[in-house]
């Protein structure tokens, strides 16, 4: 049985890279940037008082990044907002390898271009160290997630992690793999 390699890394190895050599006059092809792995995070303010939340973002995880996500459980108490220390608030996935590039393939390609009033994505998401923050406001955007199943609206934060330290060179990275950033 022959494993097929997703799109996207097939399109890095092939064209990305070296583009970038070419681009940022690298020596070695180990000092390309390249992906690490992708966090997709989703916060449920209200999962300590509903339960059938947290399980609802729990199962909307699991068809949009085709992984069991882990419950989050929260590390301190705070008071103002009705939160325990231990009590499940969310649910987060790490995706590596293929997995990733083929997550990565469908929230270029089928679920951004899905969401409403799109005007680009803000340049303003990276960290210092070329890691990018994307939060979307909506799991409904992803063509897995049955309109009729999700019982309420949520966010999500998807974290792309790289293994360069400079956000230019994870920009251009970016920007190489088809993310519609801001002009």
């Amino acid at each position: 049985m022959t494993e097929t390699r997703p799109r996207l890394r097939e399109k890095y190895e092939k064209e990305i890279v070296k583009q970038l050599m070419e681009e940022h006059k690298y020596n070695n092809i180990m000092q390309v940037p390249k992906l690490q792995k992708i966090t997709i995070n989703m916060g449920i303010g209200s999962a300590s008082s509903n339960q059938k939340e947290l399980e609802s973002a729990f199962k909307d995880l699991t068809k949009i990044s085709g992984q069991k996500p882990v419950i989050t459980k929260a590390k301190k108490s705070i008071a103002s907002f009705k939160v325990r220390e231990g009590n499940s608030i969310g649910c987060k996935v790490t995706l590596r390898g293929a997995r990733m590039y083929e997550f990565l393939d469908r929230l270029l390609n089928i679920a951004i271009p899905r969401i409403r009033d799109f005007r680009g994505i803000s340049r303003k998401g990276f960290d210092g160290n070329g890691n990018y923050t994307l939060g979307l406001r909506e799991q409904t955007i992803f063509p897995e997630v049955d309109l009729e199943d999700s019982q309420i609206v949520k966010g999500m934060n998807i974290t792309i992690t790289t293994n360069i330290g400079s956000d230019n060179d994870s920009l251009s990275l970016l920007e190489k793999f088809g993310f519609p950033f801001k002009k």
